[in-house]
């Protein structure tokens, strides 16, 4: 689809088509209350406490309400049905088995590794759930992870020399440790390599990205020469992330491989600026939102400029953004649903964009987390507390169900 036609994000009516009048009520609700942040951090600090006391009506809560807005279901097969209605507006799905971290010991790490398959193997049955999520530390050791981030800051040369020359230096018993990591993530990404489903690796806290960085560029080089099966995400809201970009695509096309590369702005701004704070190191993050801005739009751009080489997954909120690789799109004659060009997010949130973008033609997602409520309780509080500290888009999202619920009574 390459004709130039205007997108706009303002049409509630396909944005909520999907949602029955009870469920668009229940969004209202919880936006309007994740608007409150005295109420937001009141709930973050009194869930873990009723969940660990098992007050009767703490799960009930839940699953009513900020478990079916932000959750696909406990169970694979629960997702199904949401996938389905998703579907119906061809709009695709990133399955993310939202357990984070695995046990801290080898027979966790094999149990996650076991689970992401099983995310592949469900999803290659699934008509339109292209992708899945996973998490490095969901299968290796945190503590091992900083050491070798560690050890890799104090070398020098480029990401991969500092990770070969590091890893020679673990002690027997470590180099055996990382050698499970590695075979693990080897496991996961033939299964889906021969599926067709692509993996898409998760940031995590800049003290240990470094290896995780190294691990998923090693896996491109491996299964990235025919298609595309495996893609880094890439924080904007790091100030080195940009470049970083441009490094990872200068080593793709060295190397002959295609650059999978999942844009976001980033997860852990807060816990990055205390740390870099306590440990008295320069802060990570970028200093204003102007820059993240500046930076992740430049990389959009950057990306559609080398699809040849780059399959990019831009995973925004930003309706700006979205616009940008659109317009980006149109300008440059390339069709809207190029086969390198992918947009997503959240689900139960911004539909205006992915209904709307998914209408215009463009390949587009969202991600769906499912697990068992109790494991998936971090993930929702993330959700609350970032709907909570974006003041602006709790704002759009409210004024856009309104709009739409406003609709539906003059129908």
């Amino acid at each position: 689809m390459s004709s130039n036609q205007e997108i706009s994000f303002d049409n509630s009516e396909y944005s909520f088509a999907y949602k029955k009048d009870k469920q668009l009520k229940n969004a209202h609700f919880l936006f309007s209350a994740m608007g409150k942040p005295w109420l937001v951090n009141l709930g973050l600090k009194l869930t873990p406490l009723a969940i660990k006391w098992r007050l009767p009506f703490t799960i009930p809560v839940i699953r009513n309400t900020i478990f079916q807005q932000f959750v696909g279901g406990e169970t694979l097969e629960e997702t199904s049905a949401v996938a389905k209605k998703l579907g119906e507006y061809t709009v695709q799905v990133i399955l993310d088995y939202g357990v984070e971290g695995g046990d801290d010991g080898e027979q966790g790490f094999d149990h996650s590794t076991d689970e992401f398959i099983r995310v592949i193997d469900y999803a290659a049955t699934q008509p339109n759930i292209p992708f899945m999520s996973i998490k490095v530390t969901g299968f290796s050791r945190f503590a091992l992870l900083e050491k070798i981030d560690g050890l890799m800051n104090a070398a020098e040369g480029t990401l991969m020399k500092r990770y070969l020359t590091t890893i020679e230096k673990l002690p027997d018993n470590e180099k055996e440790e990382w050698h499970r990591v590695r075979v693990r993530l080897l496991r996961i990404c033939e299964v889906a390599a021969a599926k067709k489903i692509g993996v898409l690796v998760d940031a995590e806290e800049t003290w240990i990205q470094d290896p995780v960085d190294a691990l998923t560029i090693l896996m491109m080089d491996s299964f990235n020469k025919q298609r595309v099966v495996v893609y880094n995400t890439i924080q904007l809201y790091r100030h080195d992330r940009f470049q970083f970009l441009k490094d990872s695509y200068e080593a793709a096309a060295e190397r002959n491989f295609v650059l999978g590369a999942k844009l976001v702005r980033g997860a852990y701004m807060e816990k990055e600026r205390l740390r870099a704070s306590e440990k008295n190191y320069a802060s990570p993050i970028q200093p204003n939102k102007e820059s993240s801005d500046k930076d992740y739009n430049a990389a959009v751009k950057f990306s559609i400029e080398h699809l040849d080489v780059i399959a990019v997954i831009i995973a925004s909120h930003n309706e700006q953004s979205n616009l940008t690789a659109t317009e980006l799109l149109q300008q440059k004659n390339i069709p809207l649903n190029h086969t390198h060009v992918h947009f997503s997010q959240l689900y139960g949130m911004s539909d205006n964009i992915t209904f709307n973008l998914a209408k215009a033609g463009c390949s587009v997602s969202k991600y769906l987390p499912f697990g068992p409520i109790k494991d998936v309780i971090p993930y929702l509080m993330r959700r609350a507390q970032e709907n909570s500290s974006v003041g602006g888009q709790t704002g759009r999202e409210l004024g856009l169900i309104r709009k739409e619920l406003t609709r539906r009574k003059t129908e």
